[in-house]
């Protein structure tokens, strides 16, 4: 009789047994080759990855971080139509994203910066003999043009002549000048040509301050400059028939009230041009300038 033989035999009927899977970690995980999709073929189940979980300590790879191209499953999606490719919305942290050049996408528009540079002037710099000619017969474009140049010898040169005319205008000052001897003449004459140039130079720095205060953006070279040639130009025909009749002529009154209007009226255009403001702001920055000219020269003629 066969006897059967028992101990730890192999069961032929059970089928081998499989070795247990490896599972990669996120930092063992092979690329798919290049050219190949990370996915096979439509059809079968996507591959499962394992996703390492964040440590104790809490440090972690950021979500963002995705070397194969596939986003965290933990992560939220951006909405439909909003980021710049795949999954991702290129304001997310880790993306950027592209602009054109000289493309500015968070700029609102044109603002003021302070200390910016000034616009180009809008033609070259005149000679003197233009210049002066041109505050005469063309006041409008010759303040535009010359609001960026200063004009320092033109109006110290001129303002300095005028004031030395000036005393032989004012009826005392003339007679003191006319009775005095030739050594004390010159003194007065000098001293008061430089009193003229001293007091156009802080009627133009008021001026200019005070288009400054109403939102003009000139220079103040060119403001005062320009200013203290006003003064000069406009009451220089008053001031030819002031030596030669005196201050009580009644043509001499007449002048001195017409060419004060007219130095109102370039004075405003003056500001106007050169600080882009208004003229009845352009007249308001002015009108300390008009008044000291008024009491200070005309009314002691007129």
């Amino acid at each position: 009789m066969a006897g059967f033989r028992i101990g730890r035999g192999r069961d032929n009927n059970r089928a081998p047994q499989q070795p247990p899977q490896q599972q990669q970690s996120y930092g063992q995980q092979q690329p798919p080759p290049y050219g190949q999709p990370p996915y096979p073929p439509v059809g079968g189940p996507p591959p499962q990855q394992q996703w390492p979980q964040p440590n104790a300590g809490g440090h972690d790879e950021p979500e963002y971080f995705d070397p194969y191209g596939q986003q965290h499953p933990h992560a939220q999606q951006p909405p439909h139509g909003h980021g710049g490719g795949g999954n991702y919305n290129n304001d997310n942290p880790g993306h950027t994203q592209v602009f054109a050049v000289g493309e500015d996408p968070y700029s609102q528009g044109a603002t003021y910066h302070a200390g910016a540079a000034a616009a180009a002037p809008t033609g070259p710099r005149l000679p003197w003999k233009e210049l002066l000619r041109g505050i005469v017969t063309r006041p409008g474009q010759t303040f535009l043009q010359m609001r960026d140049y200063p004009v320092w010898g033109p109006a110290l040169i001129v303002t300095f002549l005028y004031g030395l005319l000036a005393v032989f205008g004012l009826d005392d000052a003339r007679k003191d000048v006319i009775n005095a001897t030739l050594s004390k003449a010159v003194p007065i004459v000098l001293s008061a040509g430089a009193a003229f140039v001293i007091c156009g130079l802080l009627l133009g720095a008021v001026t200019h301050t005070l288009a400054r205060q109403m939102g003009g953006d000139g220079s103040w070279q060119p403001t005062v400059g320009l200013s203290m040639l006003v003064m000069s130009i406009t009451d220089a025909p008053r001031l030819l028939f002031a030596v030669f009749l005196g201050g009580d002529n009644m043509i001499v009154q007449v002048l001195g009230w017409a060419t004060w209007v007219a130095a109102g009226a370039l004075f405003t255009s003056l500001v106007s041009k050169s600080h882009d403001l208004p003229w009845p702001k352009a007249l308001g920055a002015s009108a300390i300038q008009l008044i000291a000219l008024l009491s200070i020269i005309k009314l002691g003629t007129i």
